[in-house]
């Protein structure tokens, strides 16, 4: 148990001291891009999804008829 805190201790004084932090500035830019990209991320994952539905369906349909 010893070694865990001791870890946990060592990594919190690693973040405190040794770290560079990113300007507030560039962190809103950056967070505003990974937004837009997880949004087009999902519009794209919805469309393949959804035009995989109609071939699927579409397909059913010919073969039942």
């Amino acid at each position: 148990m010893a070694k865990i805190v001791s870890y946990i201790s060592e990594s919190f004084e690693e973040l405190k001291s040794n770290m560079t932090w990113p300007v507030w500035a560039e962190v809103q830019k950056l967070t505003i891009v990974v937004a837009i990209f997880s949004v087009l991320f999902a519009l794209a994952t919805w469309g393949v999804d959804e035009f995989f539905a109609k071939a699927l369906a579409g397909f059913f349909n010919w073969i039942k008829a």
